[in-house]
């Protein structure tokens, strides 16, 4: 099998992979990735047809896979900034991944990052009106499971730490009904536990 031949069918697998995971998390097909993907592949087996000059195919992979996927890397490595609580250089990443033309999907994810992370420095209102933000376009086919659970779960922390009891209340039975067996699941039942024994032992206090 020639290397152009090998590179045309690694590119168009990896598109139909990323692509049938896209609607898997509910996110949609990306155009922008299988365009950007095309040209990748067009000019990689253009290079091989003209010039001769070999490429890997586990290297071209590597390549596209980086290309393709560049906002989402550097918003993970954003969050990983964001959880060690440098949170300058965690923006920074959330900033310049914004401005790598990311899709409708990646401008969510991002954002969903980005209200994570003021509410781990503590601002409250910005990250509750981020997050809101991201949760209106929720029911676009933009935003897959796994972003939108978060992005209830952390509302719902938010609105927690204002004392808003009641809207981090629905928050976080947003995420049991939207993804029951997830983590975010899990922390949210535990929230609302506890939110129900606090509730439920406040009157006794206050008749000591």
């Amino acid at each position: 099998m020639s290397n152009a031949v090998m590179l045309l069918l690694v590119g168009c697998a990896y598109v139909v992979l990323v692509g049938g995971l896209s609607l898997l998390r509910r996110e949609g097909l990306s155009l922008r990735l299988a365009v950007e993907a095309g040209l990748i592949i067009i000019l990689a087996i253009g290079l091989v047809v003209v010039t001769g000059f070999q490429i890997h195919p586990v290297l071209f992979l590597l390549v596209l896979y980086l290309i393709t996927m560049r906002v989402r890397i550097l918003v993970d490595l954003g969050s990983i900034f964001a959880k060690n609580k440098r949170f300058s250089q965690a923006e920074g990443l959330f900033k310049l991944a914004s401005r790598l033309q990311p899709d409708q999907s990646s401008r969510l994810i991002i954002s969903v990052n980005q209200g994570t992370s003021l509410l781990q420095q503590g601002n409250l209102d910005e990250a509750i009106v981020m997050l809101k933000s991201v949760l209106e376009h929720s029911d676009k086919d933009y935003l897959g499971i796994k972003y939108e659970v978060a992005a209830h779960y952390n509302l719902g922390v938010a609105y927690l730490r204002k004392k808003l009891d009641a809207q981090a209340t629905v928050e976080f039975n947003a995420v049991l009904e939207a993804w029951p067996a997830s983590e975010f699941a899990h922390r949210a039942a535990s929230a609302l536990e506890q939110h129900r024994r606090k509730s439920t032992s406040a009157p006794g206090k206050e008749e000591k």
